[in-house]
């Protein structure tokens, strides 16, 4: 065991009104954590943390700790934080194959959850547990959606998704990979076929488009293309990023992983939308940030970059005289995603709403009854966490409904 692990459960106050609960979208209960272990029941920690967050281990790693649970901790005010992260991963990670998971017998319904990421792997997770038969059906040949194609895996080692397979199928899920939902099988033909609920967790794959010309050159790349794959993409040895979210990090930290010598992110402000702790590890990484910076165009040649400023209002105002090309082998684009909507375009009862997103109603059901939404595809591009959060709240009301069909 780490020593640094046992020294920061040691550092924790035991606060009777747990900032750091408050702070942690899932409300995890970080003080009874960190009791249990320092009482050496890691295996009771364990279920617990699993039990009220089944992605438990991926978020102790892919998390917003220092604007959630460890942002909120009571040490911080005048020190250090207590890494709860990294006990919450050693408990999480080392007890996992182990976790008792309480299984109630089957009720003889099946449920379908159309794709394997975040909210997908939650909701399969929680149904089966009651007793339902869960069948995902995924695009990809592997779970894990964005945390396995989007995430690096220096970020996330893909052996823990490959782990969270095992377990799944030891909860009796099935699965059906490398298979679309939206073509020759639509949601009427699950239905057909018997399941009593469906649940859309498909994600947000379509990159947002900076909406200037040469996007489509073959120098240009789009972040949630680059990320699924970049053994396949050759940045050269000089790349443009523009963005400034978590994706552009884990971009220009790949970039660098794969040889590119001259990283540079350009943001439109004066600050960072990524987390502190990943745009501190990408400028250690050696990664150069210019901000008040955009791009007009895009060139063979590189990105024509213009300053910015902002004008009473707070809007971003482009200063087209100041436009100069910036020679680069590559230009990377991370200004978000969006859902793509081949479920949508083969069944006429989902609608979307104004943000492009699946319309859901509080409870998570779609425009189609019994078709219930979470994660990026009802929500637009969010976190694992928050993923999760919504996801335990939509595989309720999925249980709620199918028990009244019984009815």
């Amino acid at each position: 065991m780490p020593v640094h692990v046992l020294e920061e459960a040691e550092r924790c106050l035991q606060c009777k009104n747990p900032r750091c609960r408050q702070g942690c979208p899932i409300h995890t209960n970080i003080p009874e954590m960190i009791r249990l272990f320092k009482n050496n029941e890691l295996e009771v920690a364990a279920g617990m943390l699993f039990a009220n967050n089944p992605l438990s281990v991926v978020c102790s790693l892919v998390c917003d700790h220092s604007k959630q649970c460890e942002g909120h901790c009571i040490r911080g005010i005048k020190g250090e934080p207590v890494h709860i992260s990294s006990i919450e991963n050693y408990i999480s990670d080392s007890c996992f194959e182990r976790i008792k998971i309480n299984m109630a017998e089957p009720n003889g319904m099946k449920a379908a959850v159309i794709g394997a990421g975040p909210a997908g792997i939650t909701i399969a997770i929680i149904l089966a547990s009651k007793g339902y038969k869960v069948t995902v059906f995924e695009a990809r040949d592997k779970i894990g959606g964005i945390m396995r194609y989007g995430i690096p895996e220096f970020r996330l080692p893909h052996s823990i998704l490959d782990r969270y397979y095992t377990k799944m199928k030891e909860m009796g899920i099935l699965f059906r990979p490398n298979f679309t939902i939206g073509g020759n099988i639509t949601i009427e033909d699950l239905f057909k076929d018997g399941y009593k609920s469906i649940f859309i967790g498909t994600g947000a794959w379509r990159p947002k488009r900076m909406m200037i010309p040469g996007e489509t050159f073959g120098n240009v790349h789009y972040a949630i293309n680059y990320l699924n794959n970049p053994d396949v993409v050759d940045l050269g040895k000089s790349v443009a990023i523009f963005g400034a979210g978590n994706s552009a990090m884990d971009v220009a930290r790949t970039a660098i992983r794969k040889g590119c010598r001259d990283v540079t992110v350009y943001v439109r402000s004066d600050t960072v939308s990524a987390s502190p702790d990943e745009y501190e590890l990408a400028k250690l990484d050696g990664v150069k940030f210019e901000f008040h910076k955009t791009a007009i165009e895009i060139k063979d040649e590189g990105p024509v970059i213009c300053d910015t400023e902002k004008d009473a209002d707070g809007h971003t105002i482009i200063k087209q005289e100041t436009a100069r090309l910036v020679p680069t082998d590559s230009v990377v684009i991370s200004v978000s995603q969006v859902p793509r909507h081949r479920l949508v375009e083969h069944s006429t009862e989902l609608k979307l709403n104004e943000r492009g997103n699946l319309m859901t109603d509080e409870e998570g059901e779609t425009t189609m009854k019994g078709v219930f939404a979470s994660g990026d595809v009802a929500t637009g591009a969010k976190t694992v966490v928050h993923a999760v959060n919504d996801s335990k709240k939509i595989a309720e009301e999925m249980d709620r409904y199918m028990q009244s069909l019984k009815d």
